[in-house]
């Protein structure tokens, strides 16, 4: 199943579960930061998180962590804009930097990203060391490459900020996800004090890391309490300061539970990606884009779609390829296609069965409209509700003829395609996979306990997640 590329993301409700990460969003100027009390070791720390990237910026490096005095006196971690791993510090009017030679821009995936900064080391080439999913990245040298033995970064410095997710120099923030995000003062550790192996599946996945030895100005955070996303759990109280980030930005897609997000790399004709690639919104011209995991054969999925500013056509469906020719790929308009689309201010929407239309008389909906889309990938049928009402009176449980959407048979994979019409007011819609990027008023898991959605998520229908693809797939 090539989609399933989940990286990191554990698929066994075996071991150690994350519950939490916290969604960052650049456009929402979202960040946590604190000035240490006390400096403390500016010469060895470790930082370990795992790490779900969001976005391609072609002009704006992404900041993840780091200590920021000046543009010419700092020390970071960041994402550059080829999509390399950087650490960089800098003083005395020179820059010490050094990148991964591998790229990562798997908009699917959890990374375990493990940076060990000790300039105590001899050899040049063991003063920073940066893993991937437990592996020594290939590093190479940039500017002045690596600092000189015994050099004082401003990490531990309780004169300089400390922040997670923003770069002061230009405002640069981070796009995407963080969780078991770690801070080990005075130690550079190897990626073994914060993962293993599974043993069935050799995937790399994250292990209980509240017996380590933080030192003074570590911290641990869990991003569990949602009404203090910056609490540090490691017992040193080192809490961050939160900056935009709200409870709704507290999130269950984690490393040990992958959710679906909408996919940038499949993105045709443009469009704007937030809120954790939830949140689309249209280019200036015809956009679509597909979701990051496909369907198997036999397993029945629900989701929701809120449509934010409904003013174009709108197709919410499935197609049986993933991102054909990787071109612009209108809603319903090509064979092996099945969905509904909204039209906007149109008096009518339609259906399409195999990118064959049909007009109904059913009026449009208003903005903030939810539509609840259960995928029925045995019997081949796609029933949509509004607001709760399922169209045509259809039943999701029933192998009810009066879907709209059938005949894709449910013998092969399908992929969630998605569509917007642009128009002088841009449509937007937020998807729900069930980790909502909006207000949930009710709350409604699936039959095993995962996802959150605002309607009732139909028998025998489940979130699109790697835990629940484990137990479809065995």
């Amino acid at each position: 199943m090539p989609i399933f590329n989940v990286g990191a993301a554990g698929t066994s409700d075996s071991g150690f579960n994350v519950d939490n990460s916290l969604r960052f969003d650049s456009g929402s100027s979202d960040y946590l930061n604190r000035t240490p009390g006390s400096t403390s070791d500016t010469k060895t720390w470790t930082w370990s998180s795992w790490i779900k990237f969001n976005s391609i910026n072609p002009d704006v490096n992404s900041w993840i962590f780091g200590a920021y005095s000046s543009a010419s006196l700092n020390t970071k971690i960041y994402l550059d804009i080829n999509n390399n791993i950087n650490v960089h510090t800098e003083g005395g009017g020179t820059v010490y930097r050094v990148q991964t030679d591998a790229v990562f821009r798997d908009f699917s995936a959890w990374y375990h990203v493990c940076v060990a900064f000790d300039t105590t080391q001899g050899t040049e080439a063991n003063r920073i060391k940066i893993y991937v999913n437990e592996t020594q990245q290939s590093l190479t040298e940039e500017a002045s490459g690596y600092p000189p033995a015994d050099w004082d970064g401003i990490v531990n410095n309780s004169s300089h900020a400390h922040n997670i997710g923003y770069g002061v120099e230009g405002s640069v923030y981070f796009d995407g996800y963080l969780c078991e995000t770690v801070f080990i003062d005075g130690l550079a550790l190897t990626p073994t004090d914060f993962g293993e192996f599974d043993e069935d599946s050799g995937i790399w996945k994250p292990i209980d890391v509240s017996g380590l030895t933080f030192g003074t100005n570590g911290f641990y955070l869990d991003f569990e309490n949602s009404g203090a996303l910056g609490d540090d759990v490691s017992g040193n109280g080192n809490d961050f300061t939160v900056n935009n980030l709200t409870a709704i930005d507290q999130s269950t897609d984690t490393c040990t539970n992958n959710y679906c997000t909408l996919n940038p790399l499949t993105a045709r004709g443009g469009g704007t990606f937030e809120e954790g690639n939830l949140k689309y919104t249209a280019s200036t011209g015809d956009s679509s884009i597909f979701g990051t995991i496909g369907i198997p054969p036999g397993m029945k999925v629900y989701f929701e779609v809120k449509l934010v500013n409904n003013t174009a056509q709108n197709a919410i469906g499935i197609h049986n390829e993933y991102d054909p020719g990787g071109t612009f790929v209108k809603g319903g308009s090509a064979s092996g296609m099945y969905s509904f689309k909204p039209r906007g201010s149109a008096s009518v929407t339609q259906y399409f069965n195999n990118g064959s239309s049909t007009n109904t008389a059913t009026s449009n909906y208003a903005n903030d409209t939810i539509i609840g889309v259960a995928v029925d990938n045995e019997n081949g049928q796609i029933h949509y509700h509004v607001n709760g009402t399922y169209i045509n009176s259809s039943d999701p449980t029933d192998n009810n003829p009066a879907a709209l959407v059938t005949g894709f048979g449910g013998s092969s994979e399908q992929y969630l395609h998605f569509s917007l019409d642009t128009t002088t007011s841009q449509p937007i819609n937020q998807f729900n996979f069930g980790s909502p990027p909006y207000t949930i008023s009710s709350g409604n898991l699936d039959e095993n306990n995962h996802g959150n959605f605002e309607y009732a998520v139909p028998s025998g229908y489940l979130s699109l997640c790697t835990k629940n693809l484990s137990e479809v797939l065995g």
